[in-house]
């Protein structure tokens, strides 16, 4: 199931919400505690299509009720009288309130700025409060946070488990919570409507990540990193997993380190993870062997289990290359438009290292400019190409621009790449914000460049890490 949080500041507004989320889920939360007067319960219970779970949180674990705690018990206590499918109680209220009817109760543990430790304690004590289900919330800023919580999810217990995960790595728990047999998992209605901040909406768990078909068996392939190329990858990939009936699905990872990594993925069973932005570098540490791109760049965006270890390959400056080499006039395998060519490379990173390794294997002559000289000049000796100081690059000539970052970080401002840079006939890949076309890339289209159309990039690129996992071909439309 589905729980759909609402959280209405007025009692016409909480009938509205309610009939809203009941549309799209399976269990409707009301939070009580931000309603400005007191609920008439039976007037929202009559109204009702779908089975509903009152909650009204305290301030301390993340609620905004202000009153008194006798005001909020006698609020739960007519709540309960209503007659709802679930009622929240944190342990302290619980105690206080005995079972009613056939309302079941929701005992919740929570903790705003750190993960729980007594767990096993939990779960004792929610059994003598007579719970239904037993919840848990706190903070999963990263999937190290996450971890004890997918622990008590995963195991089979007595008492069934249902968590809220607060933070970049509440949706990846939400997803193995779906797997893990919980209850229900949380969302949203909209944006704009979350109970805490970063929580998915139902329409994101829908449309993205297709959760109603993740079950008990489904394989995960993880996704690392977080923003709009995460998010897009994982709603086409997906889209393919679904049309070719494949159980798979992917899961958003975030992580601080990768030393614990490779036992969480063995654990969770998954076999394959991407990489996106920063995440290329910082993933590194969980192979054990790396392609030659990926090794020379330590930049990769695949990762493989095998089994002597994980695999780390660089799948991005194919494409890249191959997108550019098309701008260039290339209509045969045999044809080579950089051979020769002067090709300038902005940014520093793993990305420009990774591109600039491939135009050398192209034969082309690669200068590398970035706001960072030194990292720049490192990169530079390392292909053999020519580095280029930020004050000389709007003086230097060149035939071939590949951008990779959006501007130039100086540490005390960011400097935006001038278009000047660009001449007519002058062949541009702006892979800086991915898959998406930057203003400098539409610039460069009325300034007469030769632009790469970074989103049909993008497409190709995802079709060749599905296959590299699967085997088999993206669907056409989903690339």
């Amino acid at each position: 199931m589905i729980c759909i949080s609402v959280t209405p500041e007025s009692r016409q507004l909480a009938k509205v919400d309610i009939l809203n989320a009941s549309r799209q889920c399976d269990l409707v939360e009301v939070c009580l505690d931000r309603l400005l007067k007191e609920p008439d319960f039976k007037d929202l219970t009559e109204g009702a299509k779908k089975p509903l779970l009152f909650s009204c949180r305290r301030q301390q674990d993340g609620g905004a009720f202000k009153g008194t705690e006798e005001e909020r018990m006698g609020l739960l206590r007519q709540a309960i009288i209503a007659g709802p499918a679930y009622v929240e109680l944190d342990e302290e209220i619980a105690k206080k309130i005995p079972r009613f009817g056939k309302v079941q109760r929701v005992i919740s543990y929570t903790s705003l700025d750190r993960p729980l430790t007594d767990i096993e304690e939990a779960f004792t004590s929610a059994g003598v409060l007579q719970a239904d289900v037993i919840k848990f919330t706190w903070p999963t800023e990263y999937l190290e946070a996450a971890w004890p919580l997918l622990a008590a999810v995963s195991q089979k217990r007595s008492i069934p488990v249902v968590g809220m995960g607060l933070g970049k790595s509440g949706i990846t728990f939400s997803l193995l919570g779906r797997k893990y047999g919980s209850p229900w998992i949380y969302a949203a209605l909209e944006q704009g409507m979350e109970a805490f901040a970063g929580q998915p909406t139902v329409s994101e768990l829908d449309e993205i990540y297709r959760w109603r078909a993740i079950g008990p068996k489904t394989k995960f392939v993880g996704i690392a990193g977080i923003g709009r190329a995460a998010s897009v990858a994982a709603s086409v990939l997906n889209a393919g997993f679904d049309q070719l009936d494949l159980n798979t699905r992917c899961l958003p990872l975030d992580f601080k380190t990768t030393e614990p990594l490779p036992k969480m993925l063995d654990i969770l069973k998954v076999p394959a993870m991407i990489a996106t932005g920063h995440m290329g570098r910082k993933s590194l540490g969980l192979s054990h062997q790396q392609d030659e791109v990926a090794k020379g760049a330590q930049f990769a965006d695949l990762f493989l289990k095998q089994p002597d270890g994980w695999q780390a390959y660089n799948l991005i400056w194919k494409t890249a290359l191959r997108s550019l080499e098309e701008a260039l006039g290339r209509t045969t395998p045999e044809d080579r438009p950089l051979d020769r060519r002067n090709v300038m490379i902005l940014g520093n990173g793993g990305l420009a290292h990774a591109i600039a390794l491939g135009i050398k294997k192209r034969n082309g002559l690669v200068s590398i400019c970035g706001a960072e000289d030194e990292e720049a000049q490192n990169i530079a000796r390392h292909v053999d190409a020519r580095f280029v100081p930020l004050g000389s690059l709007y003086d230097t000539l060149f035939d071939v621009l590949v951008v990779t970052v959006p501007n130039f970080d100086l540490g005390h401002r960011k400097t935006p790449i001038n278009p000047t840079i660009v001449r007519p006939g002058m062949a541009v890949l702006d892979l800086s914000a991915l898959p998406d076309e930057t203003p400098l890339a539409e610039e460069a289209r009325l300034r007469g460049g030769k632009v790469v159309e970074v989103g049909k990039l993008y497409g190709e690129y995802l079709a060749s890490l599905f296959k590299s996992f699967t085997g088999q071909e993206l669907p056409q439309g989903e690339g």
